[in-house]
């Protein structure tokens, strides 16, 4: 169901609302932090430059740190990245991946090569 809904609003922007929802339910509530990391790069690697779900894909990977302490390198990079370009250009990604990227930063215990 998860998944189905944020593929989803990756072809139809439309259906973003709910899979923001979506999104967000389980970075604060699901205790599979391999499984809401895998959701939040998919997104985030995916959704169109100027999607809601750009920033919030890495807002959830920081809410994902604050919870678990542990993120792949791959998550990482992508928060990074997600945040790197709201500085440069926030109509493309929004704030909320730079308050992604500061949760990282505080509460992150990386796990090398995940």
């Amino acid at each position: 169901m998860v998944a189905k809904a944020l593929v989803a609003a990756l072809r139809d922007s439309t259906l973003e609302a709910t899979a923001a929802a979506v999104l967000v339910g389980i970075a604060l509530n699901d205790d599979d932090r391999a499984f809401i990391e895998q959701c939040c790069t998919e997104v985030g690697s995916r959704a169109a430059s100027g999607s809601q779900l750009l920033g919030l894909a890495g807002l959830c990977l920081g809410h994902t740190a604050r919870r678990f302490g542990q993120l792949s390198d791959r998550a990482v990079v992508l928060a990074e990245a997600l945040a790197a370009r709201a500085e440069l250009d926030p109509s493309d990604v929004d704030g909320r991946a730079l308050d992604g990227r500061d949760d990282i930063r505080s509460y992150l215990r990386r796990v090398e090569g995940e």
